[in-house]
């Protein structure tokens, strides 16, 4: 199990210090964390790495998934679009799907502890279904800044019984939710597989056993294969891109579990990019592999974001903290992170020969790409770990616990 000391060469005594000081006054609390699946996608791996430092430290922190069908997923997955600003309507039988789910749920799963805290929108009404006794936190990770009127008032049903809502930046908090909102930005921990220092000569090893060549600059974007991660329009970037300079992209998106259309999502980039396919000049990898993403974004020349809509965007944070430059759009959570020419480049969304001109920019002087790189390391160093998620979290609970 991970320790806060073993953060101690990265982010220094006075951190580690702080976050030991911030705890004592919460020994022996007992912390639930309920989402959706347990592998794939950020929410997932912040758990993976949250809840044993928050045990470590001093707290008892317990972590449960939601069990959930595939009819759910399909549904939430559209309720996920909405809450973005796609147009879509709940219907009465969707509703029940929804919401039923939690019933079931809260039929076996006990609830006993001080504070429970419920991550995005898949097990929200298990509020419904339990006689409160403590404080309810709803964890939001996605973009709210313009959903859906009519599902956000069906939504709003269930948050209202909730003690506090948690946004990931400060435009995502809703003035029409008379609930406290707080803001915590999403992190990674710098030591998973997915962001470890690596060895030459395993980066290499893993290179030759996914028969991924390095004759030429390599592109890569690590996302889910998603509509609002635009893989359409990275191949496009891509093939801009080639008419100058030789190179490869590389898309690589796992299929998390509550996720249905990532399958249909990627068949439609395989159609779109089957000639760069056939030259070998564009490679699809579609399984969970951290060490792999690790090798990735540490061998890439560029590393892209192109995101339509982003909560956060955590691979974003990654490839940063891998000292790369970084070319993102400039939506959601991206621009907390990257400051534009400082740390990384961001663009218009919808700037297909903007974005191609800064990726040739950055091919071409890759010195300054260095240059952004090393920014980029500090920036996350300072604001994106997985120490300062702890320290902010034990701020939360502690008033929600102590002083409240």
């Amino acid at each position: 199990m991970k320790k806060i000391s073993d953060y101690r060469t990265i982010v220094g005594d006075a951190v580690i210090g702080e976050l030991y000081q911030k705890a004592k006054a919460l020994y022996g609390k007992k912390v639930l964390h309920i989402n959706s699946t347990f592998i794939g996608g950020g929410v997932a791996e912040i758990l993976n790495s949250l809840v044993p430092l928050m045990n470590n430290i001093g707290l008892e922190a317990d972590w449960r998934v939601l069990h959930a069908t595939v009819d759910l997923y399909n549904l939430t997955k559209s309720i996920h679009n909405a809450l973005q600003g796609e147009d879509w309507m709940l219907a009465e039988h969707q509703k029940q799907i929804y919401v039923q789910a939690s019933e079931l749920f809260s039929a076996y799963a006990m609830i006993y502890h001080d504070l429970v805290i419920i991550h995005d929108p898949q097990p929200l009404p298990l509020i419904d279904f339990y006689k409160k006794k403590q404080p309810w936190v709803w964890r939001c990770h996605i973009d709210l800044s313009a959903p859906n009127p009519d599902l956000w008032d069906f939504m709003k049903g269930f948050i209202l019984r909730y003690d506090l809502a948690i946004m990931s930046k400060k435009e995502y908090t809703k003035k029409d939710l008379p609930v406290r909102q707080r803001v915590i930005q999403p992190v990674i921990d710098p030591l998973t597989r997915k962001n470890i220092p690596l060895s030459d000569q395993l980066i290499q090893d893993k290179l030759k056993e996914f028969q991924i060549p390095t004759d030429k600059p390599i592109i890569t974007q690590i996302s889910r294969f998603d509509k609002w991660k635009d893989p359409l329009g990275v191949i496009e970037i891509m093939k801009k891109v080639k008419q100058k300079v030789d190179c490869r992209l590389i898309l690589c998106g796992s299929m998390a579990m509550d996720d249905p259309e990532g399958v249909e999502i990627y068949e439609t980039v395989h159609k779109v990019g089957k000639d760069l396919i056939d030259r070998g000049d564009l490679i699809l990898i579609t399984f969970e592999n951290s060490l792999l993403v690790n090798v990735l974004q540490r061998v890439s020349s560029v590393v892209i974001q192109k995101s339509l809509r982003e909560g956060f965007g955590l691979t974003v944070t990654e490839a940063m903290w891998k000292g790369k430059p970084v070319l993102a759009s400039n939506v959601g959570g991206i621009p907390l992170q990257i400051t534009d020419n400082v740390d990384g480049l961001l663009v218009d969304p919808q700037d297909i020969d903007g974005a191609a001109d800064r990726v040739l920019e950055l091919l071409k002087k890759p010195e300054w790409g260095k240059k952004l790189g090393k920014k980029a390391v500090e920036k996350v160093r300072e604001n994106f770990l997985i120490t300062r998620l702890l320290r902010d979290y034990l701020d939360m609970i502690y008033y929600e616990l102590i002083i409240k």
